[in-house]
């Protein structure tokens, strides 16, 4: 493992995306956004596009293993994201991983069961494997409110009190994101706080990928060394622009959201047409 490096190590350990908006693919984007450098292990591959999702191949829990280890004993993890991880096997691979880590490396765990399409993510049954061997390992858990909900099995909470039972289950912070809700405030709670994190709603930006950009942004900034509630104050702000900014048009469903503000950087690139 590499005793120094100038620049921190973020490790993704997700679904691909073969649109590019979700998954590995917004993580990496996300990571250089926020000036880490970004590795992958990817648990499942997508034939995805901005309408459906219209197949899934789990990746073996031998060869996700074998991302981690490659990973980990060349350039070290400063943090890790977790994301789609897709079925039980995939989720006892990753957990076993995360004893290739560090003691007290950050781990941030997006629990993805849906994608922006409708597609389920998440094997039936998988909930529990999740509850069990992922989110006790997790620095800051990052579900947005169908996803909490599912976790704690009680459809009806809402707010503080859904945030409250997320953390019962093991993590050390929880963000439960806001998007979902008639307030886009995201909840954040651990075991001494409660904060809110208010925000604006973009209805004509593009959310797909939007809980993995904030994610992978969290785990970021930790991997820099912010606490826990300001990489989530750093995450709200920058998954937030990236819809505000996403690329509406691109493809017939929800577009991907634009951390990297590439239609502002075209536009400002663009060759002028006055004489």
């Amino acid at each position: 493992m590499a005793a120094h490096r100038d620049i921190p190590v973020c490790l993704t350990i997700a679904g691909s995306d073969s649109g590019g908006g979700a998954g590995i693919q917004a993580d990496l984007k996300a990571f250089a956004m926020a000036g880490v450098h970004g590795t992958t292990a990817i648990t499942a591959i997508t034939a995805q596009n901005t309408v459906a999702v219209t197949a899934v191949e789990q990746v073996s829990p031998e060869m996700i293993l074998a991302q981690v280890a490659a990973v980990v004993e060349d350039f070290g993890v400063d943090a890790v994201k977790l994301g789609m991880l897709g079925s039980v096997a995939s989720i006892s691979a990753v957990a076993q991983s995360l004893d290739l880590l560090a003691a007290g490396t950050p781990i941030v765990v997006d629990p993805v069961m849906v994608a922006e399409s409708g597609a389920r993510l998440l094997e039936s049954g998988a909930e529990d494997a999740m509850r069990r061997r992922i989110l006790p390992r997790a620095t800051v858990a990052t579900p947005n409110v169908p996803e909490a909900r599912a976790l704690v099995g009680n459809a009806a909470l809402e707010g503080v009190a859904l945030a409250r039972a997320v953390l019962a289950l093991g993590p050390q912070a929880v963000v439960v994101t806001g998007g979902h809700r008639d307030v886009v405030t995201d909840i954040y709670v651990d075991a001494g706080q409660v904060v809110e994190l208010p925000g604006e709603r973009h209805p004509d930006g593009a959310a797909h990928g939007s809980g993995c950009t904030h994610a992978a942004t969290l785990a970021a900034h930790l991997a820099l060394g912010a606490t826990p509630l300001q990489a989530a104050r750093a995450a709200k702000i920058a998954a937030a622009g990236a819809v505000r900014d996403g690329l509406v048009g691109l493809g017939s469903g929800p577009g991907p959201v634009d951390v990297l503000g590439l239609r502002a950087r075209a536009a400002r690139e663009r060759p002028s047409t006055a004489s």
